[in-house]
């Protein structure tokens, strides 16, 4: 009996054989999607780690304004992997851990060899290429895997931060070298840069309670914590058109007295 015959003594088995393979075909189909998917946010995150090396090199170029953009950018792509995962529903603990060491690198030892570099050069030793002062700046990585760490463990900072976010203090430190462009007079003080890199950094393990700028669809617009994120943004925006770089340190300051009149009852 030829194969045309036995179709048509047997069309309904033929029919199951045929919708199985057309199944586990578009199944494959849509499992290598659901995979891609799910690591958009990792994706994101590994951008993020680039823009930290690339930083750390053009810091050993001496080229520090660009390698203070290049956390900006580190910055931007570190909203967005959390964005991404949040609107995917995607939660996974790789991503998670990623996510920490890249911060480590963009917001921790990028922002820590800024600073070395600058300090050095303010200092201008004649006999020395490096100095031993310029090595303060090796507290803010340190500081950094250490709030990082901590935070991975803290099952309290979900809804808000308990001490200054990584990224908002390599954005403090970032907007200095571009600030200094502006010929602002403190901002070329070296007994200022040594100051602020040994202060700043123990802002990450402080117990202040610092609010999360995240708005929340069932958060009241007009609640006193979205008037304060609103005040922040608005003043942000305000102080960046006036004083350019140079308000970013203001603003990272403003965000921690704001954060202040939120915890008070």
């Amino acid at each position: 009996m030829c194969g045309h015959e036995k179709a048509i003594l047997k069309p309904l088995k033929n029919t199951k054989n045929n919708l199985v393979i057309i199944f586990y075909k578009y199944y494959d189909i849509f499992a290598d999607m659901n995979i891609i998917i799910r690591n958009i946010p990792n994706t994101i995150t590994m951008f993020n780690l680039v823009c930290g090396l690339i930083s750390i090199y053009c810091s050993f170029e001496k080229d520090l304004q660009t390698a203070c953009y290049f956390i900006f950018c580190g910055a931007i792509f570190d909203f967005f992997d959390g964005l991404f995962a949040r609107f995917l529903k995607i939660n996974s603990e790789l991503g998670k851990q990623l996510d920490s060491l890249s911060d480590l690198v963009s917001f921790g030892v990028a922002p820590g060899f800024i600073m070395f570099h600058l300090i050095n050069q303010k200092l201008n030793f004649i006999y020395c290429e490096y100095s031993m002062i310029s090595c303060v700046a090796i507290i803010i990585p340190i500081l950094s895997a250490y709030r990082l760490a901590n935070f991975n463990l803290d099952k309290k900072q979900i809804n808000e931060f308990i001490g200054l976010p990584t990224p908002a203090t390599a954005i403090f430190f970032a907007s200095i070298p571009l600030a200094d462009t502006l010929s602002l007079t403190i901002f070329d003080n070296v007994f200022f840069l040594i100051f602020v890199t040994l202060i700043i950094p123990f802002f990450l393990i402080t117990k202040i309670p610092l609010f999360s700028l995240k708005f929340k669809r069932k958060e009241k617009i007009n609640n006193k914590l979205n008037t304060l994120r609103i005040l922040l943004f608005v003043i942000s925006i305000i102080l960046f058109y006036i004083f350019k770089f140079a308000a970013l340190p203001i603003i990272v300051f403003l965000y921690v007295i704001l954060s202040l009149i939120n915890n008070a009852k």
